[in-house]
């Protein structure tokens, strides 16, 4: 296969730099204020309950991913524990979500930077901007897989320490009276504030998706997948309790960290966690662009895209053909789509995605002929019904009023599009 050609230049600590960089993103300079607004002081239980949701589902995703070594991720698991329809759609919805991810992703950093420069405004400068964005980000996974995992681990490196700076600091002017626990708040607050900040613990499966080009990934994603985690549920505690010690604003703040320091450093504390911001949007990017492409190239070797798409660069090892297809759809997306729509349709299609990568865990264990496990995880069925179960709670949280039917008709075009493609290759075979 053409995966065979690729390079496994992803070593263990980049594949934990790449999963920080997938996990944290634009929401952790968000969302504490969010929450703070529905449930107050329990945000912080909000978080420790994200965690154990999101370390459920990671720890199927530990034992699932140790059978494979190929490209595809989710895709590759769903195709052999479904087959290849089901598998189609859940490649195709993530491909598609994963684009209109990316695009609300780069608005979003388009609207920081205009703290820097104001005339990103301008309808000229900001499709310069973007422009210029993806074509950087296409050009820097193009020319190597190892060009990639670098610029990735200096993107963690750079949104981390304006985190840790803020947080170091903050600690000291943390007030125990800002801290109120009564009254405890609703089902449905609490519930609410879960499905707000669970999004800022999803992205980890678009790192295991290149695993063609990952060193050992059968031994080495369960580790990265445990300990980017652990890196992320710490840094989300520290940041909500900073903000809600330090910050009686927090619930009409609408940028918490760069308010806090700018009342602990000045104006340089801000511009520092915009900064931040900046490199956390842009980390995130670049490993969109990196596991969007790779599921486009592993559809495509399986020729249910057409088969262009697995063409890999002779001097690069790189599929350069699908990286720049993923490149110019992310271009139209970032200049059409809106953020909220965007991020609404995320959340779903990523829990569906999650179920049925939980269920085939289920589904290995029973089968014979399946890859052997490299890393089995105690009561692994228990875990993945616990998983399942509390992905079915997430779910009917969700507003499916305003996303149902552009889920539908994504999978309906998906399936018809499946469909004509394989009666185009059975009378070309």
């Amino acid at each position: 296969m053409s995966s065979e050609k690729l390079v496994r230049g992803i070593r263990r600590w980049d594949l934990v730099a790449i999963l920080v960089n997938s996990i944290i993103g634009a929401g952790i300079f968000r969302l504490p204020s969010e929450v703070a607004a529905l449930i107050g002081s329990y945000g912080l239980l909000a978080i420790l309950v994200c965690a154990i949701i999101a370390f459920l589902i990671i720890l199927c995703y530990a034992e699932v991913s140790s059978r494979f070594s190929s490209t595809g991720g989710p895709y590759l698991y769903a195709r052999e524990a479904f087959g290849p329809v089901v598998a189609f759609e859940v490649g195709w919805l993530y491909m598609l979500v994963r684009m209109g991810t990316f695009a609300a992703n780069l608005n979003i950093f388009v609207s920081y930077l205009g703290v820097f420069l104001r005339s990103v405004n301008e309808p000229a400068m900001r499709i310069t901007i973007v422009f210029i964005v993806v074509l950087t980000l296409a050009t820097i996974n193009t020319i190597g897989v190892r060009q990639t995992a670098v610029a990735t681990n200096l993107f963690t490196i750079g949104k981390l320490i304006p985190i840790f700076v803020i947080v170091a600091i903050g600690l000291f002017y943390v007030r125990p009276m800002n801290f109120s626990f009564d009254p405890v708040p609703s089902y449905t607050s609490f519930s609410s504030a879960v499905l707000v900040f669970i999004y800022a613990f999803f992205g980890f499966e678009i790192a295991l998706i290149p695993a063609a080009e990952v060193k050992d990934p059968q031994k080495n994603f369960p580790f990265a997948l445990v300990a980017s985690l652990a890196t992320v549920a710490m840094v989300y505690v520290l940041v909500q309790v900073v903000c809600i010690g330090t910050l009686p604003g927090l619930v009409t703040s609408e940028t918490p960290l760069a308010d806090i320091a700018s009342n602990l450093i000045g104006s340089f504390g801000a511009a520092l966690v915009v900064l931040g911001a900046l490199l956390s949007i842009l980390g995130n990017l670049n490993i969109g662009l990196l596991g969007g492409s790779r599921i486009m190239f592993a559809m495509g070797e399986r020729r249910e895209m057409p088969v262009i798409l697995s063409r890999i660069h002779p001097r690069f090892k790189t599929p350069h053909v699908s990286i720049a297809l993923n490149a110019l759809i992310i271009f139209i997306f970032t200049i059409q789509f809106s953020f909220t729509t965007a991020l609404a349709l995320a959340t779903i299609t990523r829990l569906l995605v999650y179920a049925s990568s939980c269920l085939s865990l289920i589904i290995f264990r029973e089968r014979k002929n399946t890859p052997e496990a490299r890393f089995s995880i105690p009561f692994g069925v228990a875990t993945s019904v616990s998983a399942l179960l509390l992905i079915v709670w997430l779910m009917t949280n969700v507003d499916f009023g305003a996303v149902g039917l552009p889920i539908v008709v994504m999978a309906t075009v998906g399936l018809v599009f499946y469909y004509v493609n394989r009666i185009y290759r059975m009378r070309t075979a």
